[in-house]
């Protein structure tokens, strides 16, 4: 199976997909997961707080929100990107946008292998593997 790549954002861009692509099913297999059906969808700041509002009665601005639709070990599930937020977060903490959006990419996908970022150690945990797989990127 093969991950899928929806741009909806209709200025800013996603590039690389079949790299990004080989990269993420190489993480979700180093952590002893199966792809079965993934896929991501990058939106405005705008599009997303409406799925935050609609599905998890949320009234913020994330920059991304996953729905684990998991089989066990197999990955089934969707990934919804804000660009925006993206763009932001980057800008703010001096990164170039494609690693920044990286780094939310394998967090998306570390959430749908049941890592968390709640409690400090979590967050900990998760920023550790994150850290981890994006060195691995070619």
């Amino acid at each position: 199976m093969a991950i899928g790549f929806n741009n909806l954002h209709k200025s800013l861009k996603f590039n690389n997909s079949r790299k990004i692509s080989k990269w993420l099913i190489e993480t979700l297999e180093n952590e002893s997961f199966t792809l079965g059906r993934l896929n991501y969808t990058f939106l405005t700041d705008a599009e997303l707080h409406k799925i935050n509002m609609q599905f998890l009665n949320h009234d913020t601005f994330t920059d991304i929100i996953t729905f684990d639709y998991n089989q066990e070990q197999i990955i089934i599930g969707e990934i919804y990107i804000s660009l925006d937020r993206v763009l932001e977060n980057a800008q703010k903490n001096d990164l170039n946008f494609d690693d920044e959006l990286n780094r939310i990419l394998v967090h998306g996908l570390l959430h749908l292998m049941a890592y968390n970022d709640k409690s400090p150690d979590e967050k900990n945990e998760m920023t550790a593997k994150e850290d981890y797989y994006l060195s691995l990127l070619p």
